[in-house]
């Protein structure tokens, strides 16, 4: 699913929704007589000239303006998404309603507002040290003593007789340092004079290590429902049709990947792991297979443990022929110890920073950890939160976790798929056609930076919403390849609304810490400053859609797998709104495709999230029992949500692009 928007930005890798910071943007709508109130004494005209259209309800904020017509670059409109992506029950377990978001009254009748101060990064082109354009240092940054504030080009310092004096424009704290201090070599005397600083770690605790020699870890299920045949090829008068198994469909595509490893990558290392109703570590084929079986698979410090200590394996160049046999002889039977195999995979690739895992499987865990069938009665109670225990691990350790399951099974990849999710892996339902194809992608995927931690820093006055209730954000990415991206929103307090208005700028700065692909410690520092907007509106050509399109779908995939799906689609709506009343100023022919397109697509998406909505009040006792949120969301609308918490903006020629991967 793909959906284009116009806009007039120019690509970078911290990017604003909007020209100006809406200071009085409130998260629910007023009523009629508070809009009439407030729009009071306001002027019918904007500073431009341009007149407005009024409406009884116009408040404070509002996108309703003349739009500055612009032209538009020649782009097809965007594709229509498949409808109603449900499975045989229910795609929701039943849970008590959910909490609304801080300072929202859930009554049923709030309509949310488009929230048009969003920030996007591009983390994966802001770790790519190689292609970067700031400014190098190798000094350690200036920080602020409370919130923790890089001093740069925003900052104003004052020098008094032998000490250095600085206000923290984000927190107001007066740091003081004395010059001698600073002047010992480590810090920079003065704020630096860019607004893009790379800060690079000198101090060496660990030894370079090359990624290039890094470990594929290939989990694949050889339980018994891998023998389901599916037809390749149709028969005829002369010849019988040909079926094929997933197991045979499996093999096949692995032999394949491997030969191709052997050409393009013979240094690359390549363990086997199966999976039943026991586990088979078959490392790199040269040497006496591991079984784990019985109470192993319910120990999860003993598979650990098996796993970090597993002997190396050699590359594919000297492996090819006995990793490729041991491929041959894989029979399927049994049941399916995903979870177990997942967690011995994971600590063997853990050996080496950068590694990947890719798992293939296509059916529920049922046995021993993480398992999530309750028809096992001799089992214990499922246990989702085993996945989010090891994607954690996994990206500690700079792991990534590829997830793959075949299409009409129902394998729980709403939980099966956190491992993906949080590791930057791949997760996608293939066939026997397509595995091949897929398995391959997740080879070429490779990992930038390791450890990546963002810290976004706003002034004191503002929050995020749905992130932190408080000026400092804080979020752990752990593991990132090329094209991730972020996004966030932020907002004023309403006690401090006044105050903001009188400024003309307010300041914003990233923090990006992370480890480069040879381990160097890196601190990317970004400080933008952002001006106030004291109109109560805002123009239409001053926003940047493809933000605020990648911004509603990662906030609505997100608030999805939590189960607060109410509040998802009350955010889609008010993006629905926004782009009606854009595309009411009349702009292009090809603009108002584009935005009619865009509209259809989130309405569409509205009307399958209130069936889910409807379908969660009427489910039985049963599914009610479930510990997870996301237990009853079929495989197919777990990966369509999961590519929605990947959406991002491509640039193309002068236009943005929001994507949603296919």
């Amino acid at each position: 699913m793909q959906v284009s928007f116009l806009t007039v930005f120019s690509p970078t890798e911290m990017e604003f929704a909007c020209s100006h910071v809406v200071c009085n943007w409130r998260s629910e709508c007023l009523s009629e007589d508070e809009a009439k109130v407030s729009n009071q004494g306001c002027a019918s005209t904007l500073p431009c000239g341009l007149s407005r259209a009024q409406s009884v309800s116009d408040h404070p904020y509002d996108n309703r303006v003349t739009f500055v017509q612009k032209p538009a670059p020649s782009v097809a409109p965007p594709p229509v998404p498949p409808r109603n992506i449900q499975r045989r029950d229910t795609l929701f377990s039943a849970l008590p309603p959910p909490l609304p978001p801080r300072g929202l009254e859930n009554n049923g009748e709030t309509h949310l507002k488009a929230n048009v101060n969003v920030v996007s990064l591009k983390v994966g082109s802001l770790v790519d040290v190689s292609k970067a354009s700031a400014i190098k240092c190798s000094q350690k940054p200036v920080c602020c003593g409370k919130c923790n504030a890089v001093m740069s080009s925003a900052s104003s310092p004052v020098t008094h007789q032998k000490t250095i004096i600085w206000s923290c424009e984000f927190c107001g704290k007066e740091n003081v340092y004395p010059q001698t201090t600073l002047k010992g070599g480590r810090f920079p005397l003065r704020n630096p004079p860019g607004r893009d600083i790379l800060y690079m770690d000198d101090d060496e605790d660990t030894e370079y290590e090359n990624l290039d020699d890094m470990l594929i870890v290939l989990c694949v299920d050889i339980s018994g429902s891998m023998s389901v045949t599916s037809e390749i090829s149709p028969g005829n008068s002369m010849r019988s049709p040909t079926y094929v198994s997933r197991l045979q469909g499996v093999q096949e595509a692995l032999q394949m990947v491997l030969s191709s490893l052997q050409k393009t990558s013979s240094h690359r290392r390549v363990a086997l792991v199966t999976f039943n109703n026991e586990v088979t570590v078959y490392g790199d084929g040269t040497k006496v297979p591991l079984t784990l079986r019985d109470w192993a698979l319910v120990d999860y410090d003993y598979l650990k443990k098996e796993g970090e200590n597993y002997s190396t394996p050699h590359c594919i160049a000297e492996t090819i022929q006995p990793l490729t046999q041991k491929i041959k002889e894989l029979r399927e039977h049994g049941a399916t110890a995903l979870g177990p195999a997942a967690l011995i995979s994971v600590a063997m690739a853990s050996q080496f920073t950068g590694s990947k895992v890719i798992i293939c499987t296509d059916g529920q865990a049922n046995i021993g950890l993480g398992h999530l069938d309750q028809e096992f009665s001799h089992c214990t109670a499922p246990s989702p939160y085993f996945y989010n225990q090891l994607a954690h691990y996994a990206a500690e350790k700079g792991v990534i976790v590829s997830v793959m399951t075949f299409e009409g099974e129902d394998c729980r990849l709403a939980e099966v798929g956190r491992l993906a999710d949080h590791t930057g892996g791949r997760i996608n339902i293939v066939n026997i056609g397509t595995v091949a194809t897929e398995i391959q992608s997740a080879v070429a995927d490779n990992v930038l930076a390791t450890s990546v931690m963002a810290t976004l820093l706003a002034p004191d006055g503002m929050y995020f919403p749905y992130e932190e209730d408080n000026y400092r954000l804080v979020r752990e990415i752990g593991n990132v390849t090329d094209g991730v991206e972020i996004t966030f929103q932020f907002a004023v307090r309403p006690e401090k609304v006044e105050s903001f208005q009188q400024r003309d700028r307010v300041p914003f700065q990233l923090q990006l810490s992370f480890k480069t692909r040879d381990l160097q410690k890196v601190t990317r520092v970004i400080t933008q400053q952002k001006r106030v907007t004291t109109s109560s509106w805002v123009w239409a050509g001053s926003l940047n859609m493809s933000v605020l399109g990648v911004h509603c779908a990662q906030l609505c995939a997100r608030l999805t797998m939590e189960g607060r799906v109410q509040e998802a689609q009350r955010q889609l709506r008010a993006q629905q709104d926004l782009l009606k009343d854009i595309s009411q100023q009349k702009p292009s022919p090809k603009e108002e495709s584009i935005y009619g397109n865009w509209i259809s697509t989130m309405s569409m998406i509205c009307e399958d999230l209130t069936t889910v909505n409807k379908n969660t009040t009427e489910t039985d006792a049963k599914q009610a029992s479930r510990t997870s949120s996301t237990a009853s969301l079929s495989d197919a609308a777990a990966k369509v949500v999961y590519q929605m918490k990947r959406a991002k903006s491509v640039s193309g020629k002068g236009q943005r692009v929001a994507m949603m991967e296919n």
